[in-house]
């Protein structure tokens, strides 16, 4: 998927932004498209190009990221659970793309090469870590924003370069923080989504509540089970039950629901999806990212069923938590769960308000906002830096507990006050041998970057320098309360 549209400002004029994305599941893309339509509400966007890095990939590669992470949520979802895990460590993965990654990513690059954007923003963790290899070797001059799809923060999102982490919830950005992170280049903006209808549909009161049976975007055949399930429940109740692209499983539901007349009504892939999440009263589904925004900006509480283990789950922890959900852990207590929240005075009103104040239905222009508003410089974490956050969270303790020459430290640009590299303590020794200073600050100059310095500091000055001769910083240490 490639497409590209025009902003407001003039040609030649104003922001280029690209968006990457990736199109494992619908979500990625799907915030994609919301942040570029928020680019049409800003008078500084010359043009905005959407890339799905996968459709320009090898075929062989896009079917095994693709649907090969399918094939294993059905087949082995223990496994799935497992990768999760491990991949949640922060900076597990360090250094270079591998060689099948690199060479998948040759398409990419050039179409990034050829839109010279001012500006990168990625909604899958793939093309963030091409764009921060990209980024430290002087292949591209953009600013650069990862946005996460879920409400959980995965340490595999994490990267060696960028200039703003957009994560959905506050909780997410105390742990990055927590982690050693400058709170000025984490933010918690929420998950994108597109706009709400203008002519937004009002609840209708004084008639049954209505259920938001969906299938997702694929038609997941677990419907069907949720369908069946509500053949059988006492409460009164209207249900609209969405197929998506599953041609088989809507004639199945058609066949199944024929005999309760009027009460259910059974639709494909509809375009419709935000006018009837504004509509229903109760959605019953999986927790992806993207659905749970959508829900929780539309005011619409949830009945989890079937989530994918890992990140599905998490979210649904979330949402629970938020008292804006329920979860079906059996299919045969679907329709038990369901009467249960009918059926208690008060209890889907409570949950509709939950799900109202979790929303953010304005968290494709804000996490737009934080890449093109934020800092110019890039926020450099060193290979050291990296290193030493993934010892201390796999001992448990947190970064700014660190002491000697293992703990963290933080360079600030002493013009703007933005953090720009966070490194080692130690790494401090080949700075301060070189660069003039005073006390607690640094001039880190362009003429010195040819000296013979490690690799890992030589890239950090090419990263922050940028196209200045000299950059005065000053070294702070981490603050004693992380997520202040």
């Amino acid at each position: 998927m490639r497409r590209s549209s025009g902003g407001r400002a003039g040609a030649g004029a104003g922001e280029r932004v690209l968006i990457l994305s990736a199109g494992v599941g619908s979500g990625h893309n799907t915030a994609a498209a919301a942040l570029e339509a928020a680019c049409a509400g800003r008078d500084d966007v010359a043009e905005v190009q959407v890339l799905d890095v996968l459709q320009v990939s090898s075929l062989l590669y896009r079917e095994l990221l693709g649907k090969g992470y399918f094939v294993l949520v059905e087949g082995v979802p223990w496994l799935v659970d497992w990768g999760y895990d491990v991949s949640d460590q922060p900076f597990r993965r360090r250094g270079p793309l591998d060689p099948w990654t690199r060479a998948n990513a040759l398409p990419a690059v050039s179409a990034i090469k050829r839109f010279r954007p001012t500006a990168i923003i990625c909604t899958h963790f793939l093309p963030a870590q091409l764009v921060a290899s990209l980024l430290l070797r002087g292949v591209v001059d953009a600013r650069t924003g990862v946005v996460t799809t879920d409400y959980d923060f995965q340490g595999l999102w994490l990267t060696s370069a960028f200039h703003a982490m957009v994560v959905a919830r506050e909780e997410g950005r105390a742990q990055l923080t927590a982690l050693g992170l400058p709170a000025d280049r984490v933010a918690a903006a929420g998950i994108p989504i597109a706009a709400g209808p203008a002519d937004a549909p009002v609840r209708e009161t004084g008639r049954p509540p209505m259920l938001l049976i969906s299938a997702g975007a694929a038609g997941g055949d677990y419907a069907l089970a949720v369908v069946r399930q509500t053949l059988h429940m006492r409460s009164a109740f209207t249900a609209t039950i969405v197929c998506g692209r599953n041609d088989a499983l809507r004639r199945r539901i058609e066949q199944l629901v024929a005999p309760a007349g009027d009460r259910y009504r059974v639709l494909g892939f509809t375009s419709e999806m935000s006018q009837l999440l504004r509509r229903a009263d109760l959605f019953i589904g999986k927790p992806g990212g993207l659905s749970a925004s959508e829900c929780m900006a539309a005011g619409l509480p949830m009945v989890l069923v079937n989530p994918i283990p890992g990140q599905e789950v998490r979210n649904g922890d979330y949402l629970m938590e938020q008292g804006a959900a329920v979860r079906c852990n059996s299919t045969a207590t679907i329709g038990w769960k369901i009467d249960s929240v009918l059926g208690e005075p008060g209890r889907l009103q409570r949950m509709q308000t939950a799900a109202a104040r979790t929303g953010r239905p304005r968290a494709a222009s804000e996490a737009l906002a934080q890449v093109l508003d934020g800092p110019a410089r890039p926020l450099i974490v060193t290979r050291a830096a990296q290193r030493t956050i993934l010892d201390a969270s796999e001992r448990r303790i947190v970064a700014s507990d660190l002491t000697g020459p293992t703990s963290l430290v933080r360079l600030v640009d002493d013009r703007v006050g933005s953090t720009v590299a966070l490194l080692r303590a130690e790494q401090l020794d080949d700075l301060e041998a070189r660069h003039a200073g005073t006390g607690e600050h640094l001039v880190l100059r362009r003429s010195q970057a040819a000296l013979p310095f490690g690799w890992e500091v030589r890239r950090l000055l090419r990263g922050v320098l940028l196209d200045d001769e000299e950059l005065p910083v000053r070294v702070e240490a981490l603050p004693g309360t992380p997520w202040a």
